[in-house]
């Protein structure tokens, strides 16, 4: 699935990778690609700056740590990012009923 289809609904997502705890930036792209059985494989350059926007958003906060020698940024959600994340997901399901009624194999009523 290509990041374009996603466009409103990747913050979600990314806040939902962070849900059960705090990840790496590299681990929340894992954790997408592992959760969808690989369909969404997104570009680093789609997620590291909508992770650095959601935290000036304050929604997750990013610390850094060093692994191995490396240093890695950990970010975890917010209490806002909480609340975000249930309005998220709140407006998929919406979203979701709205495109599904909207595609069932009924016919479409003739205008003239």
């Amino acid at each position: 699935m290509r990041a374009e289809a996603l466009k409103g609904h990747l913050d979600g997502l990314l806040l939902a990778t962070l849900e059960d705890g705090p990840r790496h930036g590299y681990a929340v792209k894992e954790a997408l690609y592992q959760s969808t059985a690989g369909r969404l494989d997104l570009p680093t350059g789609t997620v590291y700056p909508a992770l650095h926007r959601l935290e000036q958003a304050g929604l997750i906060n990013g610390s850094w740590s060093v692994v191995d020698g490396r240093r890695r940024r950990t970010y975890q959600l917010t209490p806002q990012g909480r609340t975000a994340l249930t309005q998220a997901r709140a407006n998929w399901r919406e979203f979701a009923e709205v495109i599904t009624s909207a595609l069932r194999s009924t016919p479409w009523p003739v205008t003239s």
